[in-house]
């Protein structure tokens, strides 16, 4: 991982010399998706400069020579090049023709998962904190990358910049600051006419920041529950206090086949009950490629009935997707159950690894599958996140 990892920083530009040395950068492991991006049009009313590599290189190239950029820890400014490097990768597989011209809808989502899984399974970027702290960065940053050019549209803007500056909580070298970096270079990394309108939007995404003190750090809340209310768009004020009417703790288990659940839980929730999707699934002799319609329905109805009584319990399944944990969490908070979700990762050898010697292994194919569908929890899901290396 050391070794890969190394490689890809050693793109990076010293700040000293300013120089994008893009030679290297084409003949380096991340050529094949630089090159595709050189393949992929864009609008030629947004992006005059043309292609995908065109506006990467512009991108990169205004980035460096930011003094915002060029102020930055080394760090924050390795994981803003990375991110700038591959910001629009997710254009490669998404873009497609309407009535004739270029569009990539949902790129930035896309992008995200793509890098994920370059960075996790083909850059070994998994299983150390080092590793998954800079990945994560880089990928949080990719996601929303496009959201401070438009942030004269949102509804609630100090909500909404408080929501991203709450990545930071699993994820300490995000900021909104840096994520106004990169917005700003992606802008200027274009030939078009709303180039100065859309700085204005960025300009405006800073100040609400800065008046909700969340530019760079994520907000400070009265508890944890008062948290989780807001970042979940509870009709609250910033800062308000809220009385904690939960009970308990259910504890949703997330990660990838191979990481270890069962391990985990017997070690540290072993007095729990727990409701496992797998178990389920043995027990009714269905297979994971089956239908699961069935296998839901049992689990949730087991679920309701610790939820009656107001017991805690752990929900034990991959739940890789926002979508996929907010029906189970809202199930739980519909009982005044407080969620955790611990969230399990493992360096990717060590996932196969691990899933090869169970007693019924996941194909490895299915895992590859999850892990580009894979979005990783944040704070603003559930009462509280955690992610833990095992």
């Amino acid at each position: 991982m050391k070794e890969k990892y190394n490689g890809l920083i050693s793109l990076v530009p010293a700040s000293v010399d300013l120089t994008i040395d893009w030679d290297r950068i084409m003949q380096s492991g991340l050529a094949p998706w630089l090159h595709r991006m050189a393949e992929t049009p864009q609008n030629l009313e947004w992006h005059g400069e043309g292609d995908v590599l065109a506006h990467t290189k512009m991108v990169c190239e205004s980035l460096i020579n930011a003094v915002d950029w060029q102020d930055l820890d080394r760090r924050s400014q390795e994981v803003l090049f990375i991110a700038a490097l591959l910001h629009d990768i997710g254009k490669i597989t998404c873009t497609r023709m309407e009535d004739g011209v270029p569009v990539s809808p949902y790129h930035t989502a896309i992008g995200d998962k793509a890098v994920r899984t370059l960075l996790w399974r083909d850059l070994k970027m998994s299983g150390t904190y080092e590793a998954q702290q800079f990945r994560e960065t880089v990928c949080a940053l990719i996601r929303r990358h496009s959201v401070p050019f438009r942030f004269f549209d949102e509804t609630s803007p100090e909500r909404r910049a408080v929501q991203l500056a709450s990545i930071a909580d699993l994820v300490p070298g995000f900021s909104n600051k840096l994520l106004a970096i990169l917005a700003e270079a992606d802008i200027k990394g274009r030939i078009a006419g709303d180039i100065s309108e859309r700085l204005e939007h960025v300009s405006f995404f800073r100040e609400i920041s800065k008046e909700a003190e969340c530019l760079e750090n994520p907000v400070t809340f009265p508890s944890t529950f008062s948290r989780y209310a807001y970042l979940s768009g509870r009709n609250i004020v910033l800062g308000q206090d809220l009385y904690d009417d939960t009970w308990g703790t259910v504890i949703l288990l997330a990660g990838l086949p191979g990481t270890g659940k069962d391990t985990y839980i017997n070690a540290h929730y072993p007095d729990l009950p727990m409701v496992s999707l797998d178990a389920i699934r043995k027990e009714m002799g269905i297979s994971p490629s089956g239908p699961q319609g069935g296998i839901i329905s049992a689990a949730q109805k087991r679920a309701k009935e610790y939820l009656r009584k107001k017991q805690p319990f752990v929900w034990n399944a991959t739940n890789i997707t926002p979508d996929i944990r907010q029906k189970q969490i809202r199930l739980f908070t519909g009982y005044k159950a407080a969620v955790k979700i611990v969230f399990l990762e493992t360096a990717w050898e060590e996932t196969l690894h691990r899933n090869q010697n169970r007693l019924e292994a996941v194909p490895e194919s299915v895992i590859n599958h999850m892990l580009k569908k894979l979005v990783m929890p944040n704070v603003s899901e559930a009462y509280e996140a955690e992610w833990i290396l095992v």
